[in-house]
């Protein structure tokens, strides 16, 4: 592991250059993972995920490392046209109830394999959407997992849930904190109504603002916002009045995403017209006006696509040196093995990840065999732990100290990473990084760009690059 900063101090986050980002816009990965899911092989299964439990079963003796679950719900009542989510559409209640069944029939085979170090500190429901169950179908299946693993008390944990403001009252909100849940995300994207009506997503701000304040009745502790820019019919018109309403709703952390357009992968991608797709050019003004705007009101600049007061948890970790990055994005919870339950849904656990079946029909048939649905995954060597937590550190605190990378016995970080150094040093001639014989820092200008920094540590991504499909998105 590679030691980090006590604290970090509170500083200018990020500073935004457009010549620069032009220069550097390219195809790239998120690094939600190291490797990155495209690496997941169909030769690592259950038998494998069993082994990297059994690993924490051996240091149990220890201070035992805590839990983060993630809960997949795929089902939505109606398609969002840019949608690139695992999810199913449909208005038969029935399928959400027989997922239900297999679901926890995939908790009981994780709890029963985990038993004796399932102690959970983090837990979050994504989709989909979540807010497709009903109140006792939310609650039956949290007391479910409750039977099975030991949640830390609320004042510890972290338990969040995404929801779609058009699928809930203030009365389910309030509902939601008593079953447990402490943060909230809420799905807006844009408040313009030609854009909803273009994606395919009518959502008046009245009702996103009833559910925050909501939110903020019930005691939640943390109220996030999705958007995205470069959706279509956006300008920066409407793209200004989303941000001021934002702001004015003050929720406690924003994600903007770049919008990804990729119909060859997503095909409801294609319902939406090319030709209302605003320019690259427009899409990196919509950019710099959401780092400027957001900053003015008083925002921090996580990392990729994350602001959050100063005052958020988030924040303070980062300042603290203790923020990590998972398949969830940024996190507070370092030090957990994530265990994710339903279709689709990426386990990390010990020095390997293993994703579910991504069909129900593949999901089903496994847990009908009494087995763990588990369909591709891959084994970590050391060199891929090393990578991880470098590639983990920059993304979260933007710096690196050589000396405190855990390299193999007799060698250096110039002997080891002789390539990278090399490909560092250009990037410090284009101002993306400050580097020395000690070490590294992404400059402000540079942070934007941080998935490029990133890259440079990837052994995979040339191999990838020569003649595969594209299955990463534009940085900017």
């Amino acid at each position: 592991m590679l030691a980090r900063p006590k604290v970090i101090p509170l500083m200018p986050s990020v500073q935004f250059d457009a010549a620069l980002i032009r220069r550097h816009d390219r195809m790239g990965p998120r690094y939600t993972s190291y490797p990155t899911a495209d690496r997941f092989s169909r030769h690592f299964g259950a038998a494998q995920y069993r082994q990297a439990v059994a690993g924490l079963h051996k240091g149990s003796g220890k201070a035992a490392r805590a839990l983060s679950l993630y809960v997949h719900i795929p089902f939505c009542e109606s398609l969002c046209y840019y949608c690139a989510c695992n999810k199913i559409i449909t208005q038969d209640r029935g399928k959400a109830a027989l997922y239900l069944d297999y679901l926890r029939r995939e908790i009981a085979l994780q709890g029963a394999l985990l038993a004796g170090v399932n102690r959970v500190e983090q837990l979050h429901f994504g989709g989909g959407t979540p807010t497709y169950l009903s109140d006792r179908q939310m609650g039956d299946l949290i007391g479910f997992l409750r039977q099975w693993f030991d949640f830390v008390p609320d004042a510890q944990g972290e338990y969040s849930v995404e929801v779609d403001p058009r699928t809930v009252t203030p009365q389910r909100i309030a509902t939601l904190r008593e079953q447990g849940f402490n943060r909230i995300s809420l799905g807006v994207q844009d408040f313009d109504h030609e854009v909803q009506v273009a994606v395919n997503r009518i959502q008046p701000e009245a009702q996103t603002v009833a559910v925050i304040a909501a939110a903020r009745t019930a005691g939640f502790r943390s109220v996030s916002i999705d958007l995205i820019y470069g959706l279509p019919r956006q300008s920066m018109v409407t793209m200004a009045t989303t941000l001021e309403k934002v702001i004015a709703a003050s929720p406690d952390r924003i994600a903007i995403y770049n919008y990804a357009h990729m119909p060859h992968l997503f095909k409801s991608q294609r319902l939406m017209a090319a030709s209302d797709m605003p320019a690259a050019d427009i899409k990196l003004d919509m950019l710099q006006l959401c780092i400027e705007r957001l900053c003015a009101a008083g925002y921090v600049y996580i990392g990729m696509d994350h602001f959050a007061r100063p005052a958020d948890d988030l924040a303070v970790s980062q300042r603290e040196g203790r923020l990590h990055r998972n398949f969830q994005g940024y996190s507070t919870h370092a030090e957990t093995d994530m265990v994710a339950l339903g279709v689709s849904a990426i386990s990390a656990v010990g020095a390997s990840y293993s994703q579910n079946d991504k069909t129900l029909a593949g999901y089903y048939a496994q847990l009908d065999l009494g087995q763990l649905p588990i369909a591709r995954g891959v084994q970590l060597d050391q060199d891929d732990l090393l990578r991880r937590e470098i590639i983990g550190r920059l993304m979260c605190d933007f710096a690196l100290r050589f000396d405190s990378v855990d390299l193999p016995a007799g060698r250096t970080f110039g002997s080891y990473f002789a390539r990278e150094l090399d490909a560092l040093r250009q990037l410090q001639n284009d101002g993306l990084i400050e580097l020395d014989s000690g070490g590294m820092r992404v400059t402000l200008r540079g942070r934007l760009l941080i998935r490029n920094v990133c890259m440079v540590f990837d052994r995979y991504l040339t191999a990838a690059e020569e003649g595969g499909p594209v299955r990463h998105s534009k940085m900017i």
